[in-house]
């Protein structure tokens, strides 16, 4: 997918996170999007994003089950730690699913 690259925002990284549903990737969008980006110098933006194998499916209208983050900032530095607070968040939200949600307790294999 070519882009455009912003010349006040030339670093960039987008991560892409597979989770085992799509009730599970927007539940995590829904819970890290409130975190807003503390400095001026870096942008986020998130959505959810269907694999590529699975591209079909979005035609149909479904739901896709990757949440993808897409980080623009200044300098290579505000990146790094933009991206490692994210990391940490991303980290409790899945540490929470594993603990509370039955749709990754079932695919663990785990009785419900």
């Amino acid at each position: 997918m070519a882009t455009i690259s912003d010349p006040d925002f030339p670093c960039a990284l987008t991560l892409d996170v597979p989770f085992p549903s799509p009730r599970l990737a927007s539940i995590a969008l829904k819970a890290l999007q409130v975190d807003k980006e503390l400095s001026p110098l870096v942008r986020k933006t998130f959505s959810v994003a269907v694999a590529a194998s699975e591209e079909s499916l979005a035609e149909e209208g479904g739901e896709g089950n990757i949440l993808r983050t897409e980080y623009k900032a200044t300098t290579n530095r505000m990146l790094r730690v933009a991206v490692n607070s994210f990391m940490e968040s991303l980290y409790l939200v899945i540490e929470v699913m594993e603990q509370l949600d039955e749709d990754v307790l079932a695919s663990n294999g785990k009785p419900v």
